[in-house]
């Protein structure tokens, strides 16, 4: 009986394990072939897609840097990225703690609100959207941009720090206030470093939907001052369309902020995700 029981649980392990396997190499695969064929020659990917580069020389990013603004529209994403990711978090951590802890009367009403938001489809705004800016003055610009991503992140990024928030107990902020801390002094040296874990998750979750928007990025921009890379990427398809060795270079220079991003910060992620599985 022990014997069986000890086979079931040996095929068990070894299915459970290549699965895992099976999952790190569809998702990890396309990634190592896009940065060996990064420096691949147009030859070398012509007659072999999954044959290793001959030499690995930078000649690709180097055409790729040359024939397209990517630096330009690099920087443009990082100052973009950056500033709508500061103000998503910091009106987040706020608002969501205040739901997360207190009734008032309109607080079903901005619920409400926010979660209909989320199922209002981009296109349903663009229009409106366009003429604003235009009338604004803030078309093409980095503070149009700004605002924008800014809207969009609050409504998913709300609930995820509603949830975490109720994952910390009430009374370490009642014992605050028996010390004599007041509210402002509560939240900011109590709840918020212990609220980390979760601000850097919609943090890292905001700055990958927002480094990869095209749309809006698209919509609203018409020249290189305020374009993003996706719309770099979408110009390499066309200037790159039988140099694929470049094009390989410029997905590369553009996923890899992400990938390194996540790498970093993982362990907050982790622990986010692990504090509203218990609380569940």
């Amino acid at each position: 009986m022990r014997k069986t029981s000890n086979v079931k649980n040996g095929i068990a392990s070894f299915f459970k394990y290549f699965f895992m396997i099976f999952l790190i190499f569809i998702s990890l695969a396309p990634i190592i072939w896009a940065f060996l064929s990064s420096f691949k020659t147009y030859a070398e990917i012509n007659s072999s897609a999954l044959s290793l580069p001959s030499s690995f020389n930078l000649d690709n990013y180097k055409a790729a840097l040359q024939y397209a603004p990517i630096l330009k529209y690099f920087m443009n994403s990082v100052i973009i990225v950056g500033i709508s990711v500061l103000v998503t978090v910091a009106l987040v951590a706020m608002c969501a703690y205040v739901v997360s802890r207190f009734d008032f009367k309109l607080k079903t009403l901005i619920v409400l609100l926010i979660s209909a938001s989320l199922m209002l489809p981009a296109q349903a705004i663009s229009q409106p959207l366009f003429a604003i800016f235009q009338k604004l003055g803030i078309f093409d610009t980095k503070p149009g941009l700004i605002i924008v991503y800014s809207a969009m992140g609050i409504p998913m990024s709300f609930f995820v720090m509603v949830s975490y928030y109720k994952t910390i107990s009430t009374a370490l902020e009642e014992s605050a206030y028996i010390d004599g801390a007041t509210f402002i002094q509560t939240f900011l040296h109590i709840i918020l470093p212990l609220a980390k874990p979760g601000l850097v998750t919609i943090a890292m979750i905001q700055f990958i939907n927002i480094w990869n928007e095209f749309y809006f990025a698209l919509m609203l921009t018409s020249g290189d001052r305020a374009r993003t890379v996706p719309i770099a990427l979408n110009y390499y398809m066309g200037t790159f369309a039988n140099n694929y060795s470049a094009l390989f270079a410029a997905v590369v220079m553009t996923v890899l902020p992400t990938i390194v991003l996540f790498i970093l910060l993982q362990r907050q992620v982790m622990e986010s995700l692990t504090a509203g599985a218990v609380k569940g």
